[in-house]
């Protein structure tokens, strides 16, 4: 099984493109940051992250550059020859799921160091209180 769970930021915007035969296909990196030992100067991992169809659409639509998500998928290694004449590896990851972890309205330089998604709240008027007596069973 290859499946691949990276939760990071966006390093630029989303680039949507369409292919000749009419799907859109949306691609951006991710920088995952490793953990970092006392001392040391903190180091990331760069992945090359692809969506497809709506998904895709959704990203170009509310991604930016710092923005982070949790992309779920399958992971490969491509290699390419650099400028320098010098042979590089990229892993690219074909997102199954694309979560966005960074509230709506909010921008990158107001995130805490903790992952929006558990400590959010939600928006005033955003949920309706509901009595027991009113529900259906």
């Amino acid at each position: 099984m290859n499946k691949l769970f990276i939760v990071g930021n966006l390093t630029r915007d989303p680039d949507l493109r369409v292919t000749q035969s009419g799907l859109d296909v949306c691609s951006f990196t991710v920088a995952v940051n490793r953990r970092r030992r006392e001392g040391q100067q903190q180091e990331a991992d760069f992945f090359r992250v692809t969506a497809w169809r709506e998904m895709g659409k959704n990203c170009k639509q509310y991604l930016a550059k710092g923005r982070k998500v949790a992309v779920t998928g399958s992971v490969s290694v491509s290699t390419y020859q650099a400028q320098d004449g010098s042979t590089r590896a990229q892993l690219e990851v074909t997102a199954d799921d694309v979560e966005f972890l960074t509230p709506k309205g909010e921008t990158p330089a107001q995130q805490p160091n903790v992952p929006q998604a558990v400590t959010s709240r939600p928006p005033e008027g955003g949920y309706v209180e509901v009595e027991d007596d009113d529900l259906p069973f």
